[in-house]
């Protein structure tokens, strides 16, 4: 018996064992002790945008290693921090930015939640404390984001000791309302006055099981958060970096947030690295200068590590060289194409499609099947993590038409029939 506890892992699935024991990773593949190769459909939790063992990458890291292996940013710079945070700086909107590093996506949340309330309490309006986020949105396991972010299924043992203002609800679109905003407007209109920020995953819920929503609802909400000095946080830490399509899934709604936290593809996937990257109207509050001492007391101990902005200095280059937005979205179209027809078969409820993200939902008495297909799946060679009855494609970007279409055939044969 293992002593490792699995995370988002049942007890039913460990003790059945045979979990692929993975020892070395190429392209969009992983492979096993047993010599077996399997497709990482899902990127190893939407991370590994380029694949395994990118050389570029590779040898950054390895260079980087023999060079600095570790110094804090508290009070002090390195080379790949400072290129790494202007690098962040110029992908937004606009480049009147501050970046502050964390190591892992809630860690770059919790800042962002944290900035955004001591902002408020920067400039003398300290009645603007309330937080909230989506209804079923995530943004991490720590107790911060739960306040914020907050799925049923996975999150109900900590019901208690989270309190929540309020939460948008998921939008539904009508004819009279295409964007589904019009609720979130009520509810947002009603708390403005001590709202300090909104916080969402921007087109996609992932872990809610890749629930989407239209970029209109978006662009409405970014509106309405300015129309009444509310600032707008977005979670770019798995949809960034050209997985939906464009750079970020806030470009598709041509917004410009206060904040944007990034993660996971922002190293490749390599190294545990992630960012808030703030506007400097919000970071020019934060001084001691005067009768006040506004510092932000705030940080991670590898915020800024020099191996992960090494990592994630050689991917960005990756994806402008290898022209990596382009290419997804016409791998995009092909994904579509594919699984589309799947609305026809009769397991299916639905299908649905953001970018790199291929999403086919079962019928809910399919739920009890979801292993066996899981296991099928697995015996094909491709790693699934269903989401309840929701299977999803969210392959590395550097997948081949090839190798994609075998991805959605097998996916396709795996369904269980009437």
């Amino acid at each position: 018996m293992s002593h490792l506890f699995h995370p988002y892992t049942p007890f039913s699935a460990i003790q059945a064992g045979n979990f692929p024991h993975i020892v070395r990773g190429d392209g969009i593949h992983l492979y096993d002790d047993q010599g077996n190769r399997y497709v990482d459909v899902v990127s190893s939790w939407w991370a590994c945008a380029l694949g395994h063992n990118h050389p570029q990458i590779v040898q950054a890291i390895q260079q980087q290693a023999g060079t600095l292996q570790h110094s804090i940013t508290g009070g002090m710079t390195h080379p790949n921090v400072i290129e790494l945070a202007e690098t962040l700086a110029h992908l937004m909107p606009t480049p009147d930015r501050h970046v502050v590093f964390a190591s892992d996506g809630a860690s770059a949340v919790e800042a962002a939640l944290k900035i955004a309330v001591q902002y408020w309490h920067n400039i003398g309006r300290p009645e603007k404390k309330a937080l909230i986020g989506m209804d079923q949105g995530y943004h991490g396991d720590s107790l911060g984001a739960l306040g914020v972010g907050f799925v049923d299924h996975f999150h109900e043992p900590y019901s208690e000791i989270i309190t929540h203002t309020a939460k948008l609800p998921f939008p539904q679109p009508t004819p009279a309302d295409p964007n589904g905003f019009e609720p979130s407007r009520t509810l947002i209109t009603a708390h403005a006055n001590h709202l300090a920020a909104i916080i969402l995953e921007p087109l996609c819920l992932g872990s809610a099981g890749m629930k989407m929503y239209p970029a209109g609802y978006l662009k409405q909400l970014a509106d309405c958060c300015k129309e009444n000095e509310i600032l707008l946080i977005v979670d770019e830490i798995a949809m960034g970096f050209g997985r939906t399509g464009e750079r970020f899934a806030h470009n598709h709604a041509s917004i410009d947030p206060d904040l944007v936290c990034v993660g996971k593809a922002l190293t490749g996937g390599y190294m545990p690295l992630s960012a808030c990257i703030i506007k400097d109207q919000l970071y020019d509050t934060f001084t001691n200068l005067g009768d006040r001492d506004s510092t932000f007391y705030h940080g991670n101990t590898y915020a800024g590590h020099p191996i992960g902005c090494a990592a994630a200095l050689a991917a960005l280059r990756i994806y402008e060289a290898e022209n990596t937005v382009a290419k997804t979205q016409q791998k995009a179209a092909l994904m579509r194409q594919l699984m589309e027809p799947l609305n026809q078969h009769p397991s299916v409820k639905e299908t649905r499609f953001l970018g790199m993200i291929g999403v086919v939902e079962l019928h809910p008495q399919y739920a009890d099947q979801m292993p066996h297909i899981k296991q099928t799946l697995r015996q094909a060679g491709y790693l699934f993590r269903p989401l309840g009855t929701v299977l999803y494609l969210m392959p590395p970007l550097i997948i081949t038409d090839e190798q994609l279409t075998h991805a959605i055939h097998a996916l396709t044969h795996a369904l269980p029939q009437a």
